[in-house]
């Protein structure tokens, strides 16, 4: 059975402050966009190993055990006792991009893994195994436009679409450390109704250039300035509204049309289309 994890993008992120617990207090919105993995999942009885997992495509640094997807697994079979699998996985999503790539993936195993052995597990438990995984893994789950809260882990449900647009997504396969994108963040400390993106998001979408930032941009662009350029070239090829994504470091833009893009901007396409 084969399914197709596919990526969120950050619509805005705003930093709010440090939490007791030593993580941060976050909104943003998370947006599903169809540029996918792919994940397939075979019974196999006959294997002596519980789980063969195996992966092409892009190389996924790190053991087999540290890989979500073998947690997700090891996390309902330890509840459930599943049977004996193989499960490959596809690596089209570039990691450390801040596309939500490695949890998706785990989100989309744990439903996969529902729907072959009938599991009859709801969304919401679904959702809570997700949880224990990443605090985005959940949002995977229905994978539906969400108000994420908290450390990113409170989800609501928002109604918001892009259907129209165009999507341009640039990577320049640079690591975005998420630990130095907090570490160097200028929080906010108070958010005020007046600039809550909760609010701001229901602005038509020319207007968000002006309104919707992602916080963690100021420091990561001094890390990264080629992503400054970038998002400025984006602009200058016509973007309605263009942004990093995360803590980085891929970007993303909107168009009212499918543009012409420079020869700058072209060979840091690895995705675009129709929303």
């Amino acid at each position: 059975m084969i399914c197709f994890p596919n990526i969120k993008i950050n619509l805005g992120l705003n930093v709010i402050n440090r939490r007791t617990d030593g993580f941060h207090n976050i909104e943003t919105i998370f947006y599903p966009v169809m540029f996918s993995d792919v994940l397939e999942i075979i019974e196999d009885t006959t294997q002596t190993e519980q789980l063969i997992f195996t992966a092409s495509g892009l190389k996924v640094e790190g053991s087999a055990s540290d890989n979500l997807i073998v947690k997700a697994y090891y996390l309902l079979h330890n509840d459930l006792h599943l049977p004996k699998v193989k499960i490959h996985l596809h690596k089209i999503i570039p990691m450390g991009a801040g596309l939500g790539g490695g949890s998706s993936d785990a989100a989309f195993t744990i439903k996969l893994l529902n729907k072959k052995f009938e599991l009859n597990l709801s969304d919401a438990k679904m959702e809570e195994y997700a949880s224990h995984l990443g605090s985005d893994c959940a949002f995977f789950i229905q994978n539906k436009p969400a108000y994420a809260f908290g450390k990113g882990h409170e989800l609501e449900p928002i109604h918001i679409s892009l259907d129209g647009y165009y999507f341009v997504l640039l990577n320049t396969n640079l690591h975005s450390s998420t630990a130095m994108a907090y570490k160097n963040v200028n929080r906010r400390e108070v958010l005020y109704p007046s600039n809550s993106l909760k609010k701001n998001i229901q602005l038509p979408v020319v207007q968000w250039k002006d309104v919707i930032q992602n916080d963690f941009e100021t420091s990561v662009f001094q890390l990264l300035p080629i992503l400054a350029e970038l998002k400025s070239d984006l602009y200058s090829s016509g973007a309605i509204y263009a942004s990093m994504s995360g803590s980085g470091s891929s970007m993303f833009a909107l168009y009212a049309k499918r543009p012409q893009l420079s020869e700058k901007l072209r060979p840091y396409v690895c995705f675009e289309s129709d929303l």
